[in-house]
């Protein structure tokens, strides 16, 4: 279950296990200066979504990949489960969508929560086109319960399901750990974990602190580092200043022994 590795496997790429969300962004402007920093020094993977900001936090990495270069960046977005009731909607928001970002296509895209109107299989099969139209590179999902992504990986055609982004965290793993990770690695999905640091609640639970101070790092690089030593699991954390993308960028290069690992499941 645990793999000691800074880089992880999407699709047929390889993605840094850190990569930076853009949910809640207050201020672009240094958060710009934050992104190209990390974004040159180990980061490849960027994730957004059509909803974060009404479209801004595309415009946003729009402006970063802009700076650093296309070849370097590892997109992700997500589309609104809305969309996905037939095939001209999803391409419409989708083109929408790359307008935004300033690409001719994105890497990584996620249905970004079901749609409970919906059979999976028929989102699913309307989402394909976006890969069948060069829109993305890959799609996925997010917020899909086992059941429903095993639904959705039948329900495919010609394109694999590669990616499921959930909830997850150090001191929010139970349900994880016990039901989808398992089931990912089985299926070589990469398990994306959005809200990693909890908005900060990782910094003042007991045992990821005991940690930090055995490995002489600080708390939030002990839960990201938590997450990554976990086989196909990236973790991306909202990033909005210097200090913080530094800090995040301490949490790559060492590792946790096994049994404190499994100490921080225990007790975290």
């Amino acid at each position: 279950m645990y793999e000691f590795t800074e880089w992880k496997i999407i699709g047929s790429d390889r993605v840094s296990a850190i990569g930076l969300g853009t949910y809640g962004i207050r201020n672009y402007e240094k958060a710009f200066e934050a992104f190209t920093y990390a974004l040159t020094h180990g980061v490849n993977l960027v994730d957004t979504a059509e909803m974060y900001d009404t479209g801004r936090a595309e415009e946003f990495v729009g402006r970063v990949v802009k700076a650093v270069g296309r070849d370097g960046v590892f997109i992700t977005t997500k589309m609104l489960p809305n969309r996905l009731e037939d095939r001209e909607s999803i391409v419409k928001a989708a083109e929408e969508a790359l307008r935004r970002l300033g690409v001719s296509y994105v890497d990584l895209y996620l249905i970004h929560w079901p749609n409970e109107r919906l059979p999976i299989s028929v989102q699913v099969r309307n989402f394909e086109v976006l890969a069948e139209r060069g829109l993305t590179r890959y799609i996925g999902v997010s917020n899909f319960e086992p059941a429903m992504l095993r639904e959705a990986i039948e329900s495919t055609g010609r394109h694999e399901i590669v990616v499921n982004q959930v909830h997850y965290s150090v001191i929010n793993r139970h349900y994880v750990e016990k039901e989808l990770l398992p089931f990912c690695i089985e299926r070589k999905i990469t398990l994306q974990a959005y809200t990693p640091l909890e908005r900060g609640s990782v910094v003042i639970n007991s045992a990821v602190k005991k940690m930090a101070e055995k490995y002489g790092k600080t708390p939030v690089q002990v839960a990201l580092n938590y997450l990554i030593s976990h086989s196909n699991v990236v973790a991306i954390p909202k990033a909005e200043n210097m200090v913080h993308v530094k800090e995040i960028l301490g949490s790559i290069g060492w590792w946790m022994r096994v049994e404190d690992l499994e100490y921080l499941r225990k007790y975290a």
